[in-house]
């Protein structure tokens, strides 16, 4: 896996080492709502399955966030996912635009993807916000989409980009 550069931030492969930094950034109030356990989902981010790349985002020396992508390998449907978390303290500073447009960029002009994919919880109002200013595009509701540990479930919005629409985040 490649480093990444963005104009804010660095995208690095994360190794082992990262996941209690991951754990902390997971574990935040504001990012543990939308994600799983933090203790799973740190372990799972350093150590991915085959299928998923798992990068730390990295913004003046510091891990502030985590990255993947995953990809659809059956040729007519070849296409790439993105899933991104950044601790709350660094919201709102243009890291979380910057990373997911590094990494969309990697995708579609090294890997050849031709169309990306992201799939925030409908009631994640800012990060859908963020996902349309970088061109992505609500495609539909998937209906009980994520089942929560406290046996909840609740819908998913698939969005997505191709190519040609994918927008450079605002310089801040």
């Amino acid at each position: 896996m490649d480093v990444i550069p963005g104009h804010l931030v660095r995208l690095r492969p994360a190794v082992r080492a990262d996941v209690r930094r991951f754990r902390e950034i997971l574990a935040h109030p504001d990012v543990a709502r939308w994600w799983g356990d933090p203790d799973e989902q740190a372990a799972e981010a350093c150590a991915p399955p085959e299928d998923i790349r798992s990068y730390a985002i990295e913004y003046e020396g510091t891990v502030v966030g985590i990255i993947q992508s995953w990809e659809e390998p059956t040729p007519d449907y070849r296409h790439a996912g993105i899933d991104i978390a950044v601790h709350a303290d660094w919201h709102g500073r243009g890291i979380g635009a910057d990373a997911i447009h590094a990494l969309a960029r990697h995708l579609l002009d090294v890997d050849g993807h031709h169309r990306l994919t992201i799939d925030p919880a409908t009631d994640n109002e800012r990060a859908i916000r963020l996902y349309r200013r970088l061109g992505f595009r609500p495609v539909g509701v998937m209906r009980q989409y994520e089942r929560r540990r406290d046996g909840t479930v609740r819908d998913g919005l698939l969005m997505d980009l191709l190519a040609g629409e994918l927008v450079p985040p605002r310089r801040r």
